[in-house]
């Protein structure tokens, strides 16, 4: 198992991240050395993607997957060049109807895409598997915009208790008044699953995997299975695992969501999401996403890209300096801590940012408790799992040593 960053409390230091579905934590290519699938038949360079058919690993996909070949747009610039539009013209009426009637290729409005965004989603899809891809303006965006479009009023979701706080408020306090009820599960209950399947209409299976904090992994193959047995959708939050970690949609996950602020920009410099699956799925909530908002800037987008051209090198960087992290800590005398020690433990830290993200070149670190869930009480931190000891520990691309060396030193200030 590989891993790019940490949960754990100082007593016990659990230390498992973005999971990865092989067995060599240095990868290269894809698992098993296949090209991704979307259900049993299509594979990334089959006939929807025949640009990238010549891209047989995840590497070369990152670095040049929606750019090599086909760009649409007039340059020889290696690079995919900015384009800051907010509206599109048309030479004469005629070829704005032949647009209308899709026998033009252009654009018409910011909001309704840009040539620059549409590398990035080509490029995103190609790395997933995927017939198409959105890219939003946060991984928020594509995950409330994604509700919205496919749960009918008056319908059924079931979701984890492991969630990003934001994504359960929305699941508690604005889908009900849409009459949109939830069920609540385990991300290991199965059988809870199948329960709220078999009492309700469900419209959506929602679940991060990895989830937010705790790192716990859902076997998306066999809840996809159950789910699809009763016509329900299933969504994978893969934020942590990255698309290099885990192919969700090769699994049988219907849709795969991404806070592409994470992982795959990677610098800590640009808030994006994304969602990816088939053309169906990914156009019904593309319509509704031209109607809410919550558009990518073009200069963002670009960053996306050139993010992802490092995304291969810098997560096998991450995965290998957190499992080897993980092999230091369980090896490490356990520590008793509170709040107030956890604290001193992470003021002691040198290397890692304080910082409510990850996923980026720069260490991060945080504890739960006080930058996630400050305003509620311990009881109410405790229901969700949220002990005062646990921190959250992404390692960025700084060299092992020195991260383990600080590490080490913080812990001696609480020992």
């Amino acid at each position: 198992m590989a891993v790019s960053s940490c949960s754990f409390p100082p007593r016990v230091f659990n230390a498992y991240s973005s999971f990865e579905c092989r067995s060599d934590p240095d990868f290269s290519g894809t698992p098993t050395g296949e090209k991704p699938r979307i259900g049993s038949n299509r594979r990334i360079g089959d006939s929807y993607d025949s640009k990238t058919s010549f891209l047989s690993s995840d590497g070369s996909i990152t670095v040049h997957a929606g750019e090599r070949l086909g760009r649409g747009i007039v340059t020889d610039a290696i690079t995919t060049p900015v384009v800051n539009t907010s509206a599109y013209f048309f030479k004469k009426t005629q070829e704005l109807i032949d647009f209308k009637e899709k026998r033009h290729t252009s654009f018409e409005y910011g909001r309704y895409g840009n040539p620059t965004t549409v590398v990035a989603e080509e490029k995103i899809s190609a790395l997933e598997g995927a017939e198409s891809t959105l890219i939003m303006a946060s991984g928020m965006s594509a995950s409330t915009v994604m509700l919205m479009a496919l749960v009918p009023a008056g319908g059924h979701i079931v979701t984890t208790t492991d969630c990003y706080r934001k994504t359960r408020i929305f699941i508690e306090t604005i889908l009900p008044k849409m009459g949109i009820s939830a069920t609540v599960i385990d991300p290991a209950d199965v059988d809870g699953l199948e329960s709220a399947l078999n009492k309700n209409k469900v419209s959506l299976f929602f679940t991060e995997s990895p989830t937010n904090p705790f790192l716990r992994c859902v076997d998306i193959e066999k809840v996809s299975k159950l789910c699809h047995s009763k016509g329900t959708l299933v969504c994978i939050d893969g934020t942590f695992a990255t698309p290099l970690n885990q192919k969700a949609l090769a699994l049988g996950a219907d849709l795969v969501l991404h806070s592409a602020t994470k992982f795959i920009g990677g610098h800590n410099d640009v808030l994006a999401g994304c969602i990816s699956g088939s053309e169906k799925l990914v156009t019904e909530i593309r319509s509704w996403h031209h109607i809410l908002g919550g558009t990518l800037n073009p200069n963002a987008a670009y960053l996306i890209i050139r993010g992802m051209k490092t995304l291969h090198l810098r997560v096998q960087q991450q995965n290998s300096t957190a499992l080897r992290m993980a092999e230091v800590l369980e090896a490490h005398s356990r520590v008793d801590g509170d709040l107030e020690t956890t604290s001193k433990f992470v003021d002691a830290l040198k290397i890692p940012y304080i910082a409510p993200s990850f996923g980026g070149c720069e260490s991060i670190v945080d504890q739960p408790a006080i930058m996630s869930y400050w305003d509620l009480s311990q009881a109410e931190r405790s229901k969700y799992g949220i002990l005062d000891n646990l921190i959250r520990f992404s390692f960025g691309v700084e060299d092992f040593e020195d991260l383990k060396a600080d590490i080490l030193q913080a812990l001696e200030t609480i020992a």
